[in-house]
């Protein structure tokens, strides 16, 4: 079966003192790009474990990001079918 398209999701993180950050950025075959962002928040006296915030915080990104998948696609359903749908949820 051919690939009809691929999807590459662009991720950068920043820290600063006990917070990660994470930005996502998805760019659509139709030119239209979607960003999100998802955070981590180290205690004080946990120690320094990069990875994990970056782990968190990304998949906290990610998870905005489906969502708002999810959301558009249901705009266009609706749009295409001239109705209104239930919304798609993860």
């Amino acid at each position: 079966m051919p690939t009809l398209v691929g999807w590459h999701v662009e991720m950068e993180f920043t820290e600063d003192g006990h917070r990660t950050n994470a930005a996502a950025l998805l760019r659509l075959a139709d030119g239209s790009e979607v960003r999100a962002r998802g955070y981590a928040m180290r205690h004080p006296s946990d120690p320094e474990q990069l990875r994990v915030g970056e782990e968190i915080a990304g998949a906290r990104a990610l998870m905005d990001l489906a969502g708002q998948l999810l959301q558009k696609a249901h705009g266009e359903i609706d749009e295409a079918s001239g109705r209104h749908s239930y919304p798609l949820t993860a």
